[in-house]
């Protein structure tokens, strides 16, 4: 039997309650609101056998997720990506165990499709008709993807210099997109302008269900390791909904009796945008924006000068006892080249920065090496060309092979 154990909407900034059966954004005080969920109702049914035995995506956890009704679920088949092992590059490194969960297989190819599965199908069950969103390229293609699944428009603005295919697969779709000479905080702004001409905008963290589709993750990694925390996860943030989404499964799945800790969790930013890094380094509770003329890096989706998110991240990072990382594109690109090699995974930027920075702190001492440590690689990385150089060797036809030894 489906049902969601949603109970209420709370601030986590000032403690105000919300309806839940409404379309809201955020506080009154500015802060992103939290979906909060009867425990006690939802442990009656949210068991680990019960939870086997449904279908592999991210809808198996439906107590802990927004929509009441299934009829509103607009599915692409979100969820279930696999946990694997990486065990030379995690020996090359001193990490033997060292996992990664792949994003890369979920529908557009990113793990922006759980949090536009989710965010769309209960904004079309609240009554929305039309939703806008600014984005540097991923977010772009699910949200549009997703609300093209439930019947709805879509609107997405991008910077000019987003990934190309993110452009191609917005369109597909048929959303309308807009680029801007700028960067995220700048498409935000044009895409906030929809919210007076009708839309529902669904910047990062501007409505409750986005993170609860992110969150899904962590619920996927605790089930995977048979319901125990890794150590440690070690995830590449920009607007840092994918960290705090983690923090909150943990959370749950804790009240829940069905894991006995927190794992540690560490945010990897790029050198060349790194507000959040920079404040944990401060002691600070929030974030400054990155000067929006240095902010620059081939991750891409970690490009996020201004995180709304900056203050919930923190919170999380250090009640885990985690740690806050930077890592520069050359050791992104590094990392991408090795571990490919080791182990035949294709990393993404954002997913590489996550090596990068395991390296680091493997190197640095703050992991031991017997720790289980997950890494997260969150798209695809044939999304990211630009990122990878191959120079094969043209062979005119009817040649022979040269000395293969």
């Amino acid at each position: 039997m489906w049902h969601s154990a949603l109970d209420r909407l709370t601030c986590p900034a000032c403690g105000r309650e919300y309806d839940a059966d409404a379309l809201r954004s955020l506080c009154t005080c500015g802060s992103p609101l939290f979906a909060e969920y009867d425990i006690e109702l939802a442990a009656k049914s949210f068991t680990p056998d019960a939870v086997r035995d449904r279908s592999p995506d991210l809808w198996r956890y439906r107590e802990l997720l927004p929509v009441r009704d299934p009829d509103q679920v607009a599915h692409l088949g979100e969820g279930m990506t696999p946990l694997l092992p990486l065990p030379r590059y995690g020996r090359q490194i001193g990490i033997p165990n060292l996992l990664v969960k792949d994003e890369s297989l979920l529908p557009t190819g990113s793990f922006k499709a759980r949090g536009a599965a989710v965010g769309v199908s209960r904004a079309a069950e609240l009554g929305a008709t039309r939703i806008a969103l600014p984005t540097n390229g991923n977010a772009g293609s699910a949200w549009a993807a997703y609300a093209a699944r439930a019947g709805l428009d879509a609107l997405v603005v991008m910077p000019a210099d987003a990934p190309e295919v993110t452009r191609r697969e917005c369109a597909v779709v048929g959303a309308r997109l807009y680029l801007v000479d700028g960067l995220i905080a700048d498409a935000g702004a044009l895409a906030g302008q929809a919210r007076d001409r009708g839309w529902f905008v669904v910047s990062t963290l501007t409505e409750p269900y986005r993170v609860e589709g992110k969150k899904t993750m962590g619920l996927e990694i605790a089930e995977q390791l048979d319901w125990q925390a890794p150590d440690v996860i070690v995830y590449p943030t920009g607007g840092g909904v994918g960290l705090i989404g983690i923090h909150k499964a943990f959370t749950e799945l804790a009240r829940l009796g069905l894991v006995d800790k927190m794992p540690r969790l560490v945010v990897v930013q790029a050198e060349g945008c790194a507000p959040i890094v920079k404040a944990f380094e401060a002691g600070a509770d929030t974030s400054e924006p990155w000067p929006a003329e240095a902010a620059s890096t081939i991750a891409f989706g970690i490009n996020v000068a201004a995180p709304l998110g900056a203050p919930l991240v923190l919170s999380a990072v250090r009640a885990s006892n985690g740690t806050a990382v930077r890592v520069t594109d050359g050791q992104i690109l590094d990392e991408l080249a090795v571990a490919a090699r080791a182990d035949g995974l294709f990393f993404c930027p954002e997913g590489a920065a996550t090596l990068a920075a395991v390296r680091q702190l493997r190197e640095s001492g703050w992991l031991s090496g017997s720790e289980r440590v997950v890494a997260m690689n969150t798209g695809t990385a044939v999304k990211y060309p630009e990122a990878f150089t191959a120079e094969p060797e043209l062979l005119p036809a009817g040649s022979t092979l040269p000395d293969l030894d």
